[in-house]
C-alpha cells in the first residue's frame, strides 16, 4: 500500500495512540515512570498501560533490531494489550513499544533503559523494514513468524512461516519462542533450539512439549514471569493478523473514497475481512489447551458481557481458541476509525451472516446457534450497531 504519499502520509501524520498519550501525561508531570534496579522502566510501562506480565511471552530467535542482546539463554520477552506491545530483554539499552494506532497501523517506539526525570518515548521507523512487507498485509504492523534456530538464536530462514496466525496448523507454530502449557499430543515448534532439538523431535514428537516450567532452558529469575503462555501467544497470533486486516482496510477504503466516491471495488477484501472476524479457516485444536489461569482470567475480566455473563473474550480452549468466535476487536478504536461506508457495509454482511439470511458456503463452519449467541452478544455490547440490528 503507498501508505507514505499523500492519502496516508504515514511518516508525517502524528500519532494518536496510547503511547503518544502516556507521553503526555509523562510530560505534564501527571504520571511519574518508576526506574527498577532489575527490569529498568518494564514495570512502571506495565502499570501505566494496564498491561498485565502474565502475557509474558518470550522469543529466542534474533528477529529485532537488538538481535545481538537475544538469545536462548537471553530471550526477548513480550507483553500486550490489545492495543500496545512491550519488547523487553534483560541488560539491554533500550525497550521497544509498539502501538497498533487506530488511523495509522503500526507505530514503533523506544526507551531508553537509563534513570531520568522525565523519560522520553521516541518514535522510530527503522522498523518498517520488516514491519511493512507482505508479511504484514502491505501496511505498518505487526507479525509473528516461527523459524527454526542455531543454538544460538540465529534463524533458519528457509524453515521459515510466512506470518503465524489462528489458520497456521499448531505444528507450524512457535518456532524461536519458548511456550509454557499443556497441548497433550498436538505438536508444536517451540521450546526448540538447535538442530540436534528438532532432530530428537522428528523421533520423538513433543519431548519439549507440555512445558510447565522453563528453568532447565535459562535463568527465568530475570524475567518478571516466570510463564511463555501458550493461550497468549495464541491470543497475539489472532490479534495481529486482526490488527493488520483493520489497518489494509482502513487504507483500501480511506483511498478509494478519495479516487472513485464509494467502495465497490472492495467487496473481495471486505468478505475476507469478515472471514477472519469470524474464525472461519481457524486451526481446530485436537485436544484441550491449558495455559495460566493468571493470564485467563485477566484476558477475559476485559470482555464487555451480556445480561447472561456471555463474552467474545471467553476461551473454549478444547476444540478452538474462543467460545464466540466473532473477534473482540471489533470493540476497537481500529475498528470504529474504519470509513462509515466501510464500517456499515461491515455491520450489514455481519448481520446477514449472523442472523442466517447469508447462506454462502464461506461461513458454513458457524452453527446456527453460534451465531445466534453472537449476534445476541453484540447486539448487547457493541455500541454504534445500525438500527435493523435491534429490530
Amino acid at each position: 500500500m503507498p501508505f507514505d504519499e499523500g492519502t496516508i502520509n504515514y511518516t508525517k501524520t502524528k500519532e494518536n495512540g496510547a503511547i503518544a498519550s502516556l507521553q503526555q501525561r509523562i510530560d505534564r508531570g501527571e504520571i511519574e515512570l518508576k526506574y527498577d534496579r532489575v527490569y529498568g522502566y518494564l514495570p512502571a510501562v506495565l502499570d501505566a498501560l494496564k498491561i498485565s506480565p502474565s502475557s509474558q511471552m518470550l522469543v529466542f530467535s534474533k528477529t529485532s533490531f537488538q538481535r545481538e542482546r537475544i538469545s536462548p539463554q537471553t530471550p526477548r520477552a513480550l507483553y500486550f494489550s490489545e492495543e500496545v506491545y512491550v519488547g523487553f530483554i534483560p541488560g539491554a539499552p533500550l525497550m521497544e513499544i509498539s502501538v497498533a494506532d487506530p488511523k495509522l497501523g503500526g507505530v514503533f517506539y523506544t526507551l531508553a533503559q537509563t534513570p531520568a526525570d522525565k523519560p522520553h518515548i521516541i518514535r522510530t521507523d527503522q522498523c518498517l523494514e520488516c514491519h511493512a512487507s507482505a508479511k504484514t498485509m502491505g501496511v505498518p504492523g505487526h507479525l509473528v513468524r516461527s523459524f527454526a534456530t542455531d543454538e544460538q538464536g540465529v534463524v533458519d530462514l528457509i524453515s521459515g512461516t510466512l506470518q503465524v496466525n489462528h489458520r497456521t496448523p499448531l505444528e507450524d507454530r512457535w518456532g524461536g519462542w519458548y511456550v509454557t502449557g499443556t497441548h497433550g499430543d498436538q505438536i508444536h515448534r517451540g521450546n526448540l533450539v538447535g538442530k540436534s532439538a528438532f532432530a530428537r523431535a522428528e523421533k520423538e514428537p513433543n519431548y519439549l512439549g507440555n512445558q510447565t516450567d522453563l528453568r532447565r532452558f535459562f535463568d527465568i529469575s530475570a524475567y518478571p514471569s516466570t510463564n511463555s503462555d501458550i493461550v497468549a501467544l495464541m491470543v497475539l497470533e489472532h490479534q495481529t493478523h486482526m490488527q493488520n486486516f483493520l489497518t489494509r482496510l482502513n487504507y483500501e477504503a480511506t483511498i478509494a473514497l478519495e479516487q472513485y466516491g464509494h467502495i465497490n471495488y472492495l467487496n473481495s477484501i471486505t468478505e475476507a475481512f469478515l472471514k477472519y472476524l469470524l474464525f472461519t479457516e481457524e486451526t481446530s485444536l485436537k485436544a484441550p489447551v491449558k495455559g495460566s489461569e493468571q493470564f485467563a482470567t485477566w484476558f477475559m475480566q476485559r470482555g464487555r458481557k451480556d445480561t447472561q455473563g456471555r463474552s467474545l473474550r471467553q476461551f473454549d480452549l478444547q476444540t478452538r481458541l474462543f467460545k464466540y468466535p466473532c473477534s473482540y476487536l471489533i470493540y476497537s478504536e481500529a475498528f470504529e476509525s474504519l470509513p462509515e461506508k466501510m464500517r456499515l457495509r461491515v455491520y450489514q454482511r455481519l448481520w446477514e451472516i449472523l442472523s442466517g439470511k447469508d447462506t454462502s458456503p464461506e461461513f458454513q463452519r458457524l452453527r446456527p446457534d453460534t451465531k445466534r449467541a453472537i449476534l445476541e452478544i453484540l447486539k448487547e455490547t457493541k455500541a454504534g450497531l445500525p438500527e435493523y440490528w435491534t429490530l
